[in-house]
């Protein structure tokens, strides 16, 4: 089978690779470019520990075939803090300790970024509708829907944030 090559920005940065045309964007993220940040927990889109956003939009890199990336715009959790300095969404799970085996905690804060990107005054069952896609069997998600709706506020600088 030929490898396909695909152009492609992640994480601001230009990036180039060889693919299988069958071969999904996670297992390319992960093996080919050593983004291993994003995590493969079903493989068929259930659980959101995959999630990524491309062009903006959110989706489950395991269902995503690595040749559509051509010319998209990719964001994975390892672009989401500025160098050492955390988003105020990673800030928040940590200090709210809203994650505990970590293997859902990528997905759930690039789709907890890609929420308040669209909505930044979004209501707490705005935030568990959109977050509803993301599996945890170990939070029981109330601190990570309170860490995501203290995030809100600050970002607006609502008072008592």
């Amino acid at each position: 089978m030929a490898k396909i090559h695909v152009t492609t920005t992640i994480n601001g940065s230009a990036t180039e690779y060889l693919c299988d045309p069958n071969q999904t964007l996670l297992d390319v993220l992960r093996d080919n470019l050593g983004l291993t940040g994003s995590k493969e927990g079903c493989g068929s889109g259930d659980c959101g520990a995959c999630s990524v956003t491309i062009n903006g939009r959110l989706v489950c890199s395991c269902l995503v075939l690595a040749p559509e990336a051509e010319g998209q715009k990719i964001n994975t959790i390892e672009g989401m803090a500025q160098g050492e300095k955390l988003h105020p969404l990673q800030k928040k799970f940590v200090e709210m300790a809203a994650l505990q085996c970590g293997i859902c905690t990528p997905g759930f804060l690039i789709a907890s970024k890609a929420l308040l990107e669209k909505n930044p005054s979004p209501t707490e069952t705005e935030v568990r509708y959109w977050l509803a896609g993301n599996l945890c069997r170990c939070t029981g998600y109330d601190k990570i829907i309170s860490a995501v709706m203290e995030v809100a506020a600050e970002m607006r600088g609502a008072p008592n944030a």
